[in-house]
């Protein structure tokens, strides 16, 4: 009579049962590893503030996806490591195995990195959701990240998905503090010492007033001549803010000039914008 699983089910010895329980101890010892070496991943806010309590949930996120894709592994590895107790071969399972897990990384190459390049993001904290960033011509709040793909909204309001595998060069423009530099063009018959001081009048103002402290973390400060031609000097502020906020201190602080200048008499140069601030940093 010809062996078949169910006959060999039924010869079972106590090594086939001994074995089997070995092979469940050794999963299920590596699924508890596992999880030690995923908690090992999180990062624990060490603050109440918004972007830490985020950053350690996108931690939790992958944490638990890696804990579920390792998890199912060590299953299949078992069944597969199991299939001879009950007189089946391996080595077809194994194939098929080893064919699908080819196929995938073939068909699915662009996802494979696209998801590496998500891992790196949240291990290296680059960026977490809330904050926000710039990609190439990209600019705006992180909606929602995963490890395939980041969704940003941005100054138009429109939600720009971009894949992770494809951003080589992210700013983020939250981290920390943000800078932001002003330049004034006054003509050139105004006494440059004058104008200085309005300035540092206006800057004084902006510092001292409550209502402005928490968007400042440095400044305004003036750091005096930019540029200089036949039609006047270019003066320029330098300030730095709380993160995402220097636009409105900019903003503010051109309004304070304005109204200095005007009481004190100093007329902007011809053919220069009267306030441009550079570009903002982190």
């Amino acid at each position: 009579m010809m062996s078949s699983p169910f006959t060999q089910f039924f010869d079972f010895t106590i090594p086939n049962v001994l074995h089997l329980a070995g092979i469940l101890v050794l999963a299920l010892l590596c699924i508890r590893l596992l999880r030690a070496a995923s908690n090992k991943l999180i990062k624990p806010a060490v603050t109440q503030a918004k972007g830490a309590q985020q950053r350690e949930q996108q931690t939790r996120a992958l944490a638990d996806k890696i804990h579920a894709a390792g998890c199912r592994i060590i299953w299949v590895v078992a069944a597969l490591t199991a299939l001879p107790e009950f007189g089946i071969s391996a080595l077809p399972g194994v194939v098929i195995a080893g064919a699908a897990i080819l196929g995938f990384s073939i068909g699915a190459r662009d996802t494979i990195r696209d998801a590496i390049a998500g891992v790196q993001i949240v291990m290296e904290d680059q960026f977490a959701a809330g904050d926000t960033i710039q990609a190439g011509d990209t600019a705006g709040r992180v909606e929602q990240l995963t490890l395939r793909r980041t969704v940003v909204r941005d100054g138009r309001g429109a939600l720009v998905s971009l894949s992770n595998g494809e951003m080589r060069s992210v700013s983020n423009l939250s981290r920390d503090w943000s800078q932001a530099f002003v330049d004034i063009g006054v003509a050139a018959q105004m006494p440059l010492e004058k104008t200085l001081q309005a300035l540092e009048s206006a800057a004084a103002g902006l510092r001292g007033d409550a209502a402005w402290s928490q968007a400042l973390v440095d400044g305004p400060r003036v750091l005096g001549v930019q540029g200089y031609d036949q039609t006047g000097a270019t003066l320029r502020l330098q300030v730095r803010t709380a993160p995402t906020r220097q636009d409105e201190v900019c903003r503010e602080l051109r309004r304070r000039i304005h109204i200095e200048f005007q009481r004190q008499g100093i007329a902007l140069s011809e053919g220069r914008p009267a306030a441009g601030a550079g570009a903002s940093l982190t």
